[in-house]
C-alpha cells in the first residue's frame, strides 16, 4: 500500500512488514531491571484468577509473571518462530495486523488484551483499538505499555516526531478515539539504576523507561477496581513503618521509604528559596520507592515531566517531597556529610 510522506502513519520503510519481522530477532528489547517492572505491572493489573488473555503483535515473551496463570494466551505475531518459542501461548495466530487490522475472534472474547512495546508500528491504531474493544469482555482490560526504544525504520511518524510526553498523549487519544472504553490510567516508571551489568551500564544514566496507559471496557462490574500498580511493582515498607521510620529519620539520617543513607544537601542560595536551614538532607537513591512511584503520582495531578524525593530537616525532624525533573537534579548541591548541628 503506498502511503503518502505526509502522512502521520507513514515509515521510512514501508515495505511487506512479513518480510521484515521474517528475521528472527531473540532479544530484549528493554534492560533487564526494566523488564522486570514490565512484567510486575503486567502482574499487577491481571487481577482474574485464569484470565484468558490476548498478546497483540506477540513474539517469544509475553511479559506475565508466574503468579499469573492464564486460562487461554492468544499470541498474534508475524514470525512464527518467535511464536514458537514462546511458551505461555496456548494459540498462535500469524497475522499482518497493519494490512488485516481485524482480529480472528468472537466478541467479548478475552478478559484482557497487552500491548507490550509495539503499538509505535500500528499504521491503522484507531481500528485495532475498535477491535480490540470488541474482543474484550466488559470490564475487560487493554494494556498498552511502551518505552524509548524501538524500530526506527518501522515506526510510525507520528511517533518518531513526539517527545516522551507527546507519546502518551497519542496513546491516551487512541483510547479516546473508541468510546467502549473508560478513561486511561498512566503509569511512568523512569530514573531507576541502570543495570550494573547491562551492556550500557556507564554510558546511559538510567534503566529504560517504562511507560504505560491501560482502561477497561465498559460495561464491567460496579465497584470493582484494578489495583495501582505503582504500589504494587515498587515494593516498599507499610503506610505504619514508614511513620515509624520518619519519626526516627533525623537521628538515623535514613530514608524512611527504603533505608538508604540521606545525603547532606546545600540549600540554594536564591531570592525564591524559602527554608531557612543552611543544609538539609535528601534521599538521593533511585531505587527508592518513593522517588519511582512519584512519577506516577505526579501524572496523575498533571505533571509528567516530575518525580520527587524524600527532604529531611534534621534540626526539627520535619520532612517533605521536594520535586525533581530528573534523576540528576539537585545533585550538583550534595557536600560531604557531617554530624548536623542539634538546636
Amino acid at each position: 500500500m503506498t502511503r503518502s510522506v505526509e502522512s502521520p502513519f507513514s515509515r521510512l520503510d514501508e515495505g511487506d512488514d512479513a518480510v521484515f519481522y521474517a528475521r528472527d530477532r531473540f532479544v530484549s528489547h528493554l534492560d533487564s531491571r526494566a523488564l522486570i517492572v514490565l512484567e510486575r505491572l503486567v502482574g499487577a493489573l491481571l487481577v482474574e484468577e485464569r484470565p484468558s488473555v490476548l498478546d497483540l503483535m506477540a513474539s517469544w515473551d509475553s511479559h506475565i509473571p508466574p503468579s499469573v496463570r492464564p486460562s487461554r494466551l492468544a499470541g498474534i505475531g508475524l514470525n512464527p518462530r518467535e511464536l514458537a518459542r514462546n511458551p505461555l501461548l496456548t494459540e498462535r495466530h500469524l497475522l499482518d495486523l497493519n494490512r488485516t487490522p481485524a482480529l480472528p475472534f468472537e466478541d467479548d472474547s478475552f478478559d484482557a488484551v497487552l500491548n507490550c512495546l509495539s503499538v509505535d508500528y500500528l499504521t491503522r491504531p484507531e481500528e485495532i483499538f475498535r477491535e480490540t474493544a470488541r474482543v474484550l469482555k466488559p470490564g475487560g482490560l487493554f494494556l498498552v505499555a511502551f518505552s524509548n526504544r524501538y524500530f526506527p525504520s518501522k515506526a510510525v511518524r507520528v511517533w518518531r516526531e513526539s517527545s516522551e510526553e507527546e507519546r502518551i498523549d497519542y496513546v491516551r487519544g487512541l483510547f479516546a478515539s473508541c468510546p467502549d472504553f473508560l478513561e486511561p490510567a498512566a503509569f511512568l516508571a523512569r530514573g531507576l539504576p541502570r543495570p550494573a551489568r547491562d551492556r550500557y551500564a556507564g554510558l546511559l544514566e538510567s534503566s529504560d523507561p517504562v511507560c504505560a496507559l491501560y482502561a477497561e471496557k465498559r460495561g464491567g462490574t460496579a465497584g470493582r477496581e484494578r489495583p495501582r500498580p505503582e504500589s504494587v511493582v515498587f515494593d516498599g515498607p507499610t503506610a505504619e513503618e514508614i511513620r515509624r521510620r520518619a519519626g526516627d529519620a533525623a537521628a538515623s539520617l535514613t530514608c524512611p521509604h527504603c533505608g538508604h543513607r540521606l545525603s547532606r544537601w546545600a540549600v540554594p542560595q536564591t531570592p525564591f528559596t524559602e527554608w531557612d536551614a543552611e543544609f538539609l538532607y535528601i534521599c538521593f537513591n533511585d531505587a527508592c520507592p518513593y522517588f519511582a512511584r512519584g512519577w506516577t503520582t505526579m501524572a496523575r495531578q498533571g505533571n509528567r515531566t516530575c518525580s520527587y524525593r524524600f527532604l529531611l530537616d534534621p534540626r526539627n525532624g520535619s520532612w517533605m517531597a521536594i520535586p525533581v525533573p530528573s534523576p540528576s537534579a539537585l545533585r550538583e548541591s550534595i557536600v560531604p556529610d557531617e554530624q548536623p548541628s542539634r538546636p
